[in-house]
């Protein structure tokens, strides 16, 4: 049996966060399969022990692919031990960056009738130089209401990867 990590990214750091997760499973010993949510099978769900799932916020939303799959698969995901996380460039304040205080964590609760075992939230990346004009132009707007970096120029990286570590070692103590 195997720990399944379903991502839902935009940019990449929900990725990146899951591989992180991937490679403290890894480290326990755990089989680990990762995979984008639009790649998920009805057999990968079932032949999995445990369900990951990993999402990102643009313009203050999950994407819709997100909330279909859970209503798709819910019974199957809520027979396994389970977890979720969101990341959000939110998550960069220290009174948002809890499942408790995260808007978006608190929203996603209310829009779906999944209640995950473990919950997380981590702070993203803004990436200026990567990102198309419209998006350029709409998250420096975003970062200048919000009191955060606006030099296009830059890349800007607020994932606290300690949180990130301590996650996942509650993710692998879920199998014990």
């Amino acid at each position: 049996m195997q720990s399944l990590i379903i991502y839902s990214t935009v940019d990449g750091q929900t990725l990146a966060i899951c591989q992180r997760i991937e490679q403290h499973l890894l480290q326990a010993g755990r089989s680990v399969k990762l995979i984008e949510i639009n790649q998920v099978t009805q057999t990968d769900i079932a032949n999995c022990e445990q369900v990951i799932i990993g999402a990102s916020i643009r313009y203050g939303k999950h994407r819709p692919e997100l909330f279909k799959f859970i209503a798709t698969h819910l019974a199957a995901i809520e027979q396994k031990p389970n977890s979720f996380f969101t990341v959000n460039v939110v998550a960069r304040k220290p009174l948002k960056n809890t499942p408790e205080t995260n808007p978006y964590m608190i929203k996603f609760l209310q829009l779906t009738l999944w209640k995950p075992k473990l919950l997380g939230v981590f702070a993203g990346k803004i990436d200026y130089p990567k990102y198309g004009f419209f998006d350029k132009f709409m998250i420096r707007l975003i970062m200048w209401i919000t009191k955060g970096p606006t030099d296009t120029s830059g890349t800007f990286e607020f994932t606290d990867w300690d949180k990130v570590d301590a996650y996942a070692a509650n993710i692998v103590k879920q199998l014990r």
